[in-house]
């Protein structure tokens, strides 16, 4: 099972996936995305939208993950509450599941602009895969 978390990091705020898996650590990485600017619970799975990343490194793969999830976002106006993700060899294949945003009952807390390099990290350890990064809000 994973979680996710958030860490704090001067003016920006930090995302953090722990899985078994290193799609299901990607998958927590975007609920705490999610959970940023609101509670992902609150996110019904109205709609999908199919996302394919691409990238040279785990961590490059992470990077362009949150930020076309931050794109898709913006330009359809939506928040995701779940994903399905699959990961092999450096292609990131998911469905995320949404819903056009409600401002009254999503209350969206603040607008994440991006995903940056800074703690830009995804690695394997004892206890599974852990993904994380900063993201500009």
């Amino acid at each position: 099972m994973g979680s996710w978390a958030h860490f704090p990091h001067e003016a920006d705020i930090g995302v953090i996936g722990r899985g078994p898996t290193k799609a299901e650590a990607f998958r927590q990485a975007a609920l705490a995305l999610t959970a940023v600017m609101t509670d992902p619970a609150m996110v019904r799975r109205v709609e999908t939208v199919p996302i394919t990343c691409h990238a040279a490194s785990d961590d490059l793969l992470l990077l362009e993950w949150l930020n076309t999830l931050i794109y898709e976002m913006a330009v359809r106006g939506m928040m995701f509450g779940d994903f399905d993700v699959e990961i092999a060899d450096g292609e990131l294949r998911a469905t995320a599941h949404g819903e056009p945003v409600d401002v009254e009952r999503h209350e969206p807390a603040v607008e994440v602009k991006g995903a940056t390099f800074t703690a830009l990290e995804v690695r394997q350890g004892p206890d599974g895969w852990r993904a994380q990064c900063v993201v500009d809000v």
